[in-house]
């Protein structure tokens, strides 16, 4: 089968590999389709994503979509449309025992962050642990839902921020995550969103998922205490301090952007005198479970995809992904087998 791996900064290359046997705890999912993340560009532009540094061949992506190509166990018959949670838990935390993603010593697909790192995707074929697929509603399309993963991030981003209906919310950052968040919290019933960035392009992608108002942050200024939450989804130091600008006394912040570990100058004054709530997210934890029925149920959400790419020219389809001026989301077509029907890939 063939595999791309990441070698370090702009180094990526395709080699086949022996197809991978599962155990009889474990399913191999033939790919369809593997969603472009920040980390992968990281990992690919950088040769790093903050501390983790590539330091073996790694294989990108964690936002997948698929089809069972064989269970051992024959649970599920092969051709069963699935997504995948990327992540396999650590050891329980007595101190946080409903908080999985948070226990040490867990792994996510397409990550150096362990040693020997946790590979991806980006194959024809991918072992995953059982416990990891999720097999999809006959009418959600294979395409669609490898957007599970991503509004899986914004989904627990937004329950940080408790129930919004009838909110003012505030999304800085008009990427993929925060394009999912705009929807998340519209189909949430938030009475009114507003969505910032530094393009007029992402601006626009916002406008068409659910922001009322959008604000070129290069131009306007984003009104101060003005929205009784605040997802910040770019991780600019900049927009974390206006996020905090922006909210409202006794407002909530939400930090979903990753930001680099290092430091940098942020106006925590707003904070500390208008008493915020400022929670971190950090990946998420059982709520792919409901992006799944939200991708069924709002089919509108697969606007965030504006491109889909091939596998045979993965130097093109990095480049296309971070430039947010030319794409929102873009997924890669895993050397796609014959496909007929509504699944079948049409490039955008």
């Amino acid at each position: 089968m063939r595999a791309a791996f990441i070698d370090g900064p702009r180094s990526i290359r395709v080699e086949d590999v022996p197809v991978p046997e599962p155990t009889s705890d474990q399913v191999r999912i033939r790919i369809d389709y593997v969603g472009i993340c920040g980390s992968d560009l990281h990992y690919y532009f950088e040769g790093a994503n903050g501390a983790f540094v590539v330091r073996e061949p790694l294989s990108p992506g964690h936002e997948v979509s698929g089809r069972v190509d064989f269970d051992p166990a024959g649970e599920w018959e092969p051709g069963t449309p699935v997504t995948v949670h990327p992540a396999t838990f650590g050891q329980p935390h007595p101190d946080f025992p409903d908080d999985p993603h948070l226990w040490p010593g867990g792994a996510y697909l397409g990550s150096a962050s362990t040693w020997p790192h946790t590979q991806g995707a980006l194959v024809e074929h991918l072992l995953v642990d059982r416990a990891m697929v999720r097999p999809l509603p006959a009418s959600l399309p294979v395409r669609r839902a490898v957007l599970a993963e991503p509004l899986a991030v914004a989904l627990h981003g937004l329950s940080k921020a408790g129930d919004v209906r009838g909110r003012r919310v505030l999304v800085t950052g008009s990427g993929p995550i925060g394009l999912l968040a705009v929807a998340a919290a519209r189909i949430a019933g938030a009475a009114e969103i507003t969505a910032t960035d530094v393009l007029a392009e992402p601006l626009e992608r916002a406008a068409a998922l659910g922001a009322a108002h959008t604000i070129d942050v290069t131009r306007d200024q984003v009104p101060d205490s003005a929205y009784d939450v605040v997802l910040e989804c770019s991780g600019a130091a900049a927009s974390i301090s206006t996020a905090l600008r922006a909210a409202r006394q006794a407002g909530t912040v939400v930090q979903v952007g990753m930001v680099p570990d290092e430091a940098r100058p942020i106006n925590i004054a707003p904070f500390i005198s208008k008493e915020l709530r400022w929670y971190g997210t950090f990946r998420f934890k059982d709520e792919i479970d409901q992006a799944i029925v939200l991708l069924d149920e709002n089919p509108e959400i697969e606007r965030v995809v504006t491109h889909e790419a091939s596998a045979d020219d993965l130097e093109a389809a990095f480049a296309l992904a971070k430039d947010s001026r030319a794409s929102g989301k873009v997924i890669i077509a895993v050397w796609p087998e014959e496909r007929t029907g509504p699944d079948a890939g049409q490039s955008l």
